[in-house]
């Protein structure tokens, strides 16, 4: 237990909270049972268009970066979305807070002609720009609840708190990637860390994995990408309203599910609790963030006024189908990439 990181200590306790939730809501869960069977299926069915714009979105948001810098071209539409749902399907599948998809994503933008560095740039910019859209439109949701004399003042704090955090995140971001001193020190100290802990675990097998000149070119490669969008930071107008535009979609999926199961939620919370949960997928363990996703919205949800019932209906309903959605056609695309450009090449090991 002593050895226990951070992460798997958060992930013990989300695992924890959620079994007290079902507990505490275990009367909820029942009324919830019977709100399924009332579903507007007609309603329900919104979620599959709004899912192709929210993986048409995540697309742009990497592509139309890479576009204005000429690293890419004569990649159709619906390829890009394809590409989205499959980093999607990654990132679901395996429990690494987003890394496999990062991975996998530039692995697929290597086909072509896309460096690693330059992948992983477009990447981070898309990562970046979708904190800045969700800082931007939980602003907008804080103001909307302020205003609102019926919710709870806890959300008004838990969501000033989301913005302050995101904020740190993005300035600590950028205060790394702004100095080329410290971009080589962190390829050291990432190629020694990684070495030394390979070599334990292959106990002296295995030395060298990473090696500091390959590494420190990687991150080279990321500090002239951010120099060249501090040149030209309209470059980044594109991405952002790309992500404003995929966290509506997405968020908007949980709120179309409420509606067909016929409760009219505030948006605003809803909106909230989905970008908390977003967070801590990329915390928790657990593939795609299962069980922490659901408990953090049910229970931001519940403290919001909405029915704790009606929470978990909606919640699990719709990471039903949007889980079902992401791992069948996900499963489908990625196998065919694979199969297309070599299994032995693929960055995900199985």
């Amino acid at each position: 237990m002593k050895d226990m990181s951070l992460r798997g200590w958060i992930s013990a306790v989300t695992l924890i909270l959620l079994g007290v939730i079902v507990f505490l809501a275990r009367d909820e869960i029942v009324h919830a049972w019977h709100l399924l069977g009332s579903v507007n299926l007609w309603i329900l069915a919104l979620l599959f268009p709004l899912q192709l714009i929210a993986y048409y979105a995540a697309g742009e948001m990497i592509f139309s970066y890479l576009r204005s810098k000429d690293a890419i071209s004569k990649v159709k539409r619906v390829t890009q979305m394809r590409m989205a749902l499959e980093m999607n399907f990654v990132n679901h599948v395996l429990p690494s807070g987003g890394v496999s998809g990062i991975s996998y994503m530039s692995w697929r933008l290597g086909k072509y002609g896309v460096s690693p560095g330059r992948a992983t740039a477009a990447q981070a910019v898309r990562y970046a720009m979708g904190l800045l859209a969700a800082m931007v439109l939980v602003a907008l949701a804080v103001f909307a609840v302020t205003i609102d004399g019926n919710i709870n003042r806890w959300i008004i704090l838990i969501s000033a708190g989301i913005v302050s955090i995101m904020g740190f995140g993005t300035i600590g971001l950028v205060y790394l990637v702004n100095s080329k001193q410290r971009m080589e020190d962190l390829s050291a100290w990432l190629s020694k860390r990684v070495n030394h802990f390979v070599s334990r675990l292959t106990r002296g097998k295995k030395r060298v994995v990473l090696r500091e000149v390959k590494v420190l070119e990687f991150f080279t490669d990321i500090h002239d990408e951010y120099n060249s969008l501090k040149r030209d930071r309209r470059i980044l107008r594109q991405p952002f309203w790309w992500a404003v535009v995929f966290t509506l979609a997405d968020a908007s999926l949980f709120a179309v599910t409420f509606w067909a199961l016929g409760q009219n939620v505030n948006f605003a919370p809803v909106l909230i609790a989905y970008v908390l949960a977003s967070i801590a997928g990329f915390i928790v363990v657990t593939p795609g963030g299962a069980g922490a996703y659901e408990a953090i919205m049910v229970t931001f949800l519940a403290i919001a006024g909405i029915s704790s019932g009606v929470a978990i209906a909606g919640i699990i309903l719709a990471r039903v189908v949007i889980l079902f959605t992401t791992i069948a056609l996900g499963y489908l695309f990625y196998q065919h990439a694979v199969f297309k450009y070599g299994k032995g090449n693929s960055p995900i090991k199985r």
